[in-house]
């Protein structure tokens, strides 16, 4: 270990037998090298060559030492090749000679693409189901009610609206077990939850006294069909359910032209109600849930003790408690369906709003709902380019500060491009409605900023901040409500403050919660 550099293994030498003890001869350069033109290059200017890309697109000179010690480079040979110490001080070295480079990157594959097609196809889907009053219209006719509505208005809106609250929570428990990868689950999920769902929205219209016969009987398969419909749109079942809905639609088409016979308008929304209903319990898993209500029946009544899980499990829940899989909580689909519910008496208040704080029947604003509803399909799709804009934003930027900017940009183009379109069905609608009241400017300001929330509403949804957005929505449609009760304001006034106001709180929230690139992975 200490001996001589110089040292050979015996018989190797070229005095070997000789005894002597004569030194190599020293190597002297040849007439042709170039070495003999200047001094020798610097190990270090070829090593920044050869790792040139690695090192300029280091944020951290440990990126460049764990990249030297991937290479092989021991500490020994970096203090005998380079003069260093060790890698981290050749790194430290070489992150501050070459220049910081990011090169761009190509294009990575987006996770968020999705089909405007498909997208699309929900949204008339959602609004489908409106030309189902166009067939009923003549089985709903009596007096106005109170407030001078149409007979059997009030009794078909307090279900819709129950079945809408319970559905959006419905939904987002079914969506929960399928994110799980447990579509079973999901599928005992829809056939325990939709029954109850249709059972909900019949009790709240039979709880509405005053209407014609028919309304109850109508709201009930309405409560059927959103039900039905809720099952299908989870499972990705939307071309089935519009070729259920095909009957019914044809033949509100047919109502513009012909005076259709009672008979034939009561069939075709029976075909189209049962066509629904049969898809969605062809979708579920019927027999599987029937044989574990069975075995639950049978268990519960049997009373077997308890299986012990692993200490851990006995030490954290208590020995009594089964060792079990656990799914999503029940508690966890309670603000979206508190959203749900905001967000729908928002809309109600959007077409009634007048009425209902006692101005003329002629006020009922129909058109701006219907364009809410159409519009949910391009604010689905748009939802979709803002996270795959602000994936883009999260390779390119090179600072919290850029990807802030670039989030910003990302969010006012997909909103400005919903608000666009929402604003393009609400004029549609209005100039196609027969005695709809026009766009006033108020009218569009409350019709935009309604848009607001609900788009940004739901943005914060898809990235788990469901609780402030039905808070805010939660809140927006308590203020009107009291303001309707108590007579306080004009109603287009209290609309427009009501909705301003809920639109700058979630803006608010979405560049707080959404602006730390961490919300993004």
């Amino acid at each position: 270990m200490s001996g001589s550099l110089w040292l050979k293994p015996p018989g190797q030498g070229p005095d070997h037998g000789s005894g002597s003890g004569t030194l190599p001869a020293i190597p002297r350069p040849r007439a042709g090298d170039a070495g003999g033109a200047g001094p020798a290059a610097d190990p270090m200017d070829e090593l920044a060559e050869r790792l040139d890309v690695f090192i300029a697109s280091a944020v951290h000179p440990d990126e460049i030492a764990a990249v030297l010690e991937s290479d092989g480079m021991t500490d020994e040979y970096i203090r005998l090749t380079y003069g260093r110490h060790d890698s981290f001080a050749l790194a430290e070295e070489l992150y501050a000679r070459v220049p910081r480079s990011f090169p761009e990157t190509g294009p990575a594959p987006d996770p968020w693409k999705v089909s405007l097609t498909a997208c699309l196809l929900r949204g008339v889907i959602f609004a489908l189901p409106g030309l189902a009053y166009l067939l009923g219209a003549p089985l709903l006719e009596g007096p106005p009610d109170r407030l001078g509505l149409p007979a059997g208005t009030l009794t078909l809106l307090a279900g819709a609206l129950i079945g809408w609250v319970w559905d959006q929570a419905l939904s987002h428990r079914a969506y929960s077990w399928l994110g799980l990868g447990d579509r079973a689950a999901a599928g005992r999920t829809l056939l325990v939850g939709a029954p109850v769902g249709a059972v909900l929205g019949t009790a709240a219209a039979l709880a509405v006294p005053g209407g014609p016969p028919f309304s109850y009987a109508f709201a009930a398969g309405q409560a059927l069909y959103v039900g039905a419909a809720t099952c299908l749109l989870v499972l990705g079942r939307e071309r089935v359910l519009l070729a259920a809905l095909a009957p019914m639609a044809a033949g509100a088409v047919a109502v513009l032209f012909v005076d259709l016979p009672v008979p034939v308008r009561v069939a075709l929304l029976v075909v189209s109600l049962l066509a629904a209903c049969t898809l969605a319990v062809r979708e579920l898993p019927l027999a599987d849930g029937l044989r574990a209500a069975a075995r639950r029946i049978r268990g519960s009544a049997t009373r077997r003790p308890a299986r012990m899980g692993p200490v851990r499990w006995q030490m954290l829940r208590g020995a009594e408690e089964e060792y079990t899989p656990r799914g999503p909580r029940l508690g966890d689909s309670v603000p979206f369906g508190v959203f749900g519910l905001g967000t729908g008496l928002l809309v109600l208040y959007a077409a009634l709003g007048e009425v209902l704080a006692g101005g003329p029947a002629e006020a009922v604003a129909a058109p701006s709902a219907v364009a809410l509803t159409l519009s949910m399909g391009p604010a689905e799709w748009l939802l979709h380019r803002f996270r795959s804009g602000t994936l883009s934003g999260l390779q390119g930027a090179r600072s919290p500060r850029q990807f802030r900017r670039r989030m910003l940009a990302t969010l006012t183009r997909c909103l400005g491009t919903y608000l666009s379109v929402l604003l393009a069905l609400g004029m549609t609608g209005t100039l196609l409605w027969p005695g709809a009241p026009g766009l006033t400017g108020v009218r569009v300001a409350t019709l935009l900023l309604l848009g607001a929330v609900m788009w940004s509403g739901l943005l914060l949804q898809s990235f788990g901040a469901v609780r402030p957005a039905a808070v805010v929505c939660a809140s927006a449609a308590v203020a009107q409500s009291l303001a309707l009760l108590t007579g306080l304001g004009q109603p287009r006034v209290v609309q427009l403050v009501v909705a301003g106001t809920a639109a700058a709180a979630l803006a608010t929230l979405v560049c707080l919660l959404l602006g730390r690139a961490t919300a993004h992975r």
